[in-house]
């Protein structure tokens, strides 16, 4: 039997500096959570008693990604070349058996490297603890390089459908993401050190917390991402001094003051989505594009969309259009005069934007467009990312079924799907928060607006998923028709501003890019560091990101970025020297007049 070396000793329990609980204080911690947690499981299930169970075992519900199908083909192939699998598979053990080796010299006191890294972006193991325990280190990477295999199997198999290794894909890592050591009390640092300090009352807070967001969402999960006492629309997020001007059933329209003497001759409409709420652009002072946009001297003005009901089921995209943009545009004319404006539309609201374009230049109207602004939008839908994987014909018409009841479809469903894209941020981070750490979640004005959902009509939604998404029919040629005209891109020359982001994942940016290439007038194209919301909501005082200009639009995106020049910063003073050559002189500034009520308005504070 060898002995031990004191000093190879003394150097391991110096890198193994996180101390395992002692079992019977632990033991004690999680019994004392349980009996103080019973009463209200009890009291919990009670009020599901009358729950129906079929609805809750759903297709949607147990199967959301529609994989069952792709999973039988995929063991199927698997099966077939036995060979291939043994191949990965004894090649994950040959790397597993090296982290374990490393991990127990490690243990030993020696430095060794990683056999498997965390990513840049990947923000589950920031705790010091997950790089100075050779336990909890080892626990990460083994989780880490099971992450990898995994995903390497469904990427090998051959003879799978784009479409169903996509799936898969996804499936697998939305699998791997809710069985992350993270997530489990005793393969958490963080929790096992909070609950031999708070003696369980964490895990008691913890159950809590999630009955109160089970009793918020009536007897389903609503996971609380912030506080949802901190903000009000109108109190301290959507502030900027406006005045409601215009309004029918579908939207309402919003001027607001000038602060400054002067502005552009031009006047500027916003066209946000109405998938979320518009005051993304008009969040917390400071973070404001609006409040912004007013200061760098443009008459603003801003559509708000009702939150629909049953009674605007039939509302279709070409109501959108009408009662939407040009309604909106009418009023803009009217109230200050003007025959051009510039416009901008986010995401959706700039799909409808450039359906709009196409549409008034069949009808020799564009002229009345100074120039264009896309956000994050989509035209070309081919490759719209991992959204479109929820998407297939089966997918699609359980979505109308329940359209077709309701008259609309549930914002929250809308939600639910989108943080199942970003499930590590937007759930799990939050699950380990609330529930497992007994905290209350940080108050956070993105968030809360992330939280205010809206309904879509039946109709219009409908018409979106089928010939946007599933058929990309925009793109194509007279693939649509919009209130009697025929749409086609091409044959628009109005100037036009593209902003992508590089981390978007519901407009990606290699998507996105195909948008300059299909209008037909002189377009530019920009590239925001970060994400879908925040690459978009960055202002200049924050000095947070990047941004990437290129005059020259090659075919290919990587293309594109390997010319480009990169600046620090936000992107939003190059987007005013651009539009600023569209705006005209400069005049005094307008105020609002025959105002219906002061801004935000009724519509946006309709809450589901």
């Amino acid at each position: 039997m060898s002995k031990s070396d004191p000093k190879k000793d003394h150097k391991a329990a110096k890198d193994d500096s996180f101390q395992i609980p002692d079992p019977v204080v632990l033991g004690h911690a999680l019994v004392d959570a349980y009996e103080q947690a019973q009463p209200l499981i009890d009291d919990y299930f009670k009020k599901l008693e009358n729950k129906d169970l079929e609805e809750w075992l759903s297709p949607a519900i147990i199967d959301p990604l529609n994989v069952r199908e792709a999973y039988v083909e995929f063991m199927d192939k698997l099966a077939a070349d036995p060979s291939k699998f043994l191949e990965i598979q004894s090649a994950y053990l040959q790397e597993w058996m090296g982290l374990w080796q490393e991990s127990m010299n490690r243990f030993m006191g020696e430095k060794v490297g990683d056999v498997v890294k965390v990513d840049d972006g990947d923000r589950r193991f920031r705790a010091p603890e997950w790089q100075e325990s050779a336990l909890f280190d080892f626990i990460k990477q083994s989780y880490l390089l099971t992450c990898r295999y995994m995903d390497k199997v469904v990427q090998d198999t051959e003879g799978l459908t784009p479409q169903q290794r996509d799936k898969l894909a996804l499936q697998t890592r939305l699998f791997t993401n809710a069985l992350s050591p993270t997530n489990f009390i005793m393969t958490n640092p963080e929790v096992l050190s909070e609950t031999m300090r708070t003696g369980g009352r964490n895990l008691v807070k913890g159950l809590e917390n999630l009955i109160k967001d089970m009793e918020r969402g009536q007897g389903e999960w609503h996971l609380t991402t912030t506080d949802p006492t901190a903000f009000e629309v109108g109190k301290n997020i959507a502030i900027t001094p406006g005045s409601v001007v215009f309004e029918n059933d579908l939207m309402q329209l919003i001027q607001y003051a000038p602060s400054t003497d002067d502005v552009y001759k031009t006047p500027l409409l916003i066209i946000p989505p109405w998938i979320n709420k518009y005051y993304i652009l008009d969040l917390s002072p400071g973070k404001s594009f609006v409040e912004w946009a007013v200061a760098q001297g443009h008459t603003v003005f801003i559509i708000s969309w009702v939150n629909p009901d049953k009674s605007l089921a039939q509302k279709g995209f070409d109501d959108y259009m009408k009662d939407g943009v040009l309604a909106a545009l009418n009023q803009v004319e009217r109230i200050t005069g003007e025959t051009k404006t510039n416009m901008i539309g986010y995401c959706l609201g700039g799909t409808l934007l450039a359906t709009t374009l196409a549409w008034m230049t069949e009808k020799k109207q564009d002229k009345r467009i100074a120039s264009a602004t896309f956000f994050t939008t989509l035209l070309d839908f081919e490759h719209s990312g991992d959204i479109k994987l929820f998407l297939d014909d089966e997918q699609l018409d359980f979505i109308e079924q329940g359209m077709k009841e309701r008259g609309f479809h549930e914002g929250k469903e809308i939600q639910k799907t989108f943080s199942l894209l970003r499930a590590n941020d937007m759930i799990w981070s939050f699950v380990v928060n609330n529930y497992l750490m007994g905290k209350e979640p940080f108050p956070f004005d993105l968030l809360s607006w992330n939280d205010d959902c809206t309904n879509m009509p039946a109709a219009m939604h409908s018409f979106y998923l089928r010939n946007m998404y599933r058929d990309n029919k925009l793109i194509k040629k007279n693939g649509i028709e919009i209130d009697g005209v025929k749409i086609d891109l091409t044959k628009i020359k109005t100037p036009a501003y593209f902003l992508s982001t590089k981390e978007d994942h519901i407009a990606p940016w290699i998507a996105t890019y195909e948008g300059p290439k299909t209008l037909g007038g002189d377009n530019c194209f920009t590239l925001a560091a970060s994400g879908h919301i925040a690459g978009v909501v960055n202002p200049p005082q924050k000095h947070k990101y990047c941004y990437w200009t290129n005059k020259s639009l090659p075919p290919d995106h990587d293309a594109w970025l390997d010319s480009a020049e990169q600046h620090d910063g936000s992107w939003w003073p190059h987007w005013q020297t651009w539009v600023s050559d569209f705006g005209g002189e400069k005049i005094k500034a307008r105020k609002a007049k025959n105002e219906i009520e002061p801004a935000p308005g009724r519509y946006v504070k309709v809450r589901l």
